[in-house]
């Protein structure tokens, strides 16, 4: 009990100081005087939570049952075919699964920061908005109640999964003996592409996670907490990555988002994260 109770005490001491880095990082980047840019009395965040609808809202409940029905059917069915000679080509496949959501992870994140307006028809409200509200109040996302957490993401992998599904019901045991590991492939995406947005709240979580979760941020499983707070440095360019964060030192090594960000400059005109800067800077 009490090297548990140290344990905490060494926890508590540790969120400390990362949300006195955060508050510092705020300070430096702001001139004296200025309005914040982060927090959720910043008017920006305020605006922006605003535009949360019950549209929005109907969707988001939509997906997570659709989406949640279709992983327990496809679990229930995949468990069923599963054969002790698969083992080798199923574990390859979940980590193959794993690599895939963490790379689209980044890619969707890099894209709904850098690019776009909150004022594009449709998905500027719906999509873009929740990346603008985000950087300014970052930890907004730990008071969203599961349904506003992962109901888009949940969007996304309907129709994987339920493509999934479909070849359950209509192929032969043959056929579905040959494909098991690629199903497993698609299936381990589609969980981690699911839980995405939930492992990022999770990182800016400090306090009342579950063991569990705090065993996977310390090995590195999942997302960890100080590992994500590089991204939110302003201009936030970098470390987009946020299933486990295992490419974003690879893809930071070799400029991968600045040489897409300058290739697509160059042919459009559009400046990377002009949008975003124009929410931070929002004073009323």
């Amino acid at each position: 009990m009490a090297s548990r109770g140290g344990a905490e005490c060494a926890q508590r001491r540790a969120v400390g100081e990362l949300e006195g880095t955060e508050a510092a990082a705020a300070a430096q980047e702001e001139p004296e005087g200025s309005s914040p840019r982060w927090g959720a009395q910043h008017a920006g965040a305020r605006e922006l939570a605003e535009l949360y609808s019950p549209g929005k809202r109907l969707q988001e409940w939509i997906s997570v049952i659709l989406c949640f029905s279709l992983i327990i059917f496809n679990f229930y069915h995949l468990l069923f075919r599963l054969r002790l000679e698969h083992i080798f080509s199923v574990i390859v496949g979940i980590f193959a699964g794993v690599i895939t959501a963490d790379f689209l992870s980044g890619l969707v994140h890099w894209g709904a920061d850098t690019w776009g307006s909150v004022e594009l028809p449709v998905v500027g409200k719906a999509f873009i908005r929740p990346f603008r509200e985000h950087h300014i109040d970052p930890t907004a996302i730990t008071r969203h109640d599961f349904i506003e957490t992962n109901g888009d993401n949940c969007m996304l992998t309907i129709v994987p999964l339920a493509n999934m599904a479909y070849k359950f019901v209509s192929l032969s045991p043959d056929t579905l003996y040959q494909t098991c590991p690629w199903e497993c492939y698609v299936f381990a995406l589609g969980i981690f592409v699911t839980f995405t947005n939930q492992i990022h709240k999770w990182s800016h979580t400090y306090f009342g996670l579950p063991c569990w979760v705090i065993f996977l941020q310390d090995w590195h499983i999942i997302l960890p907490r100080k590992h994500h707070r590089i991204h939110h440095v302003s201009p936030h360019e970098t470390y987009f990555c946020i299933t486990t964060g295992w490419l974003n030192y690879p893809l930071e090594k070799i400029g991968f988002w600045r040489c897409l960000e300058n290739l697509i400059q160059r042919v459009t005109g559009e400046k990377p994260r002009a949008d975003d800067m124009k929410w931070a800077q929002k004073s009323k």
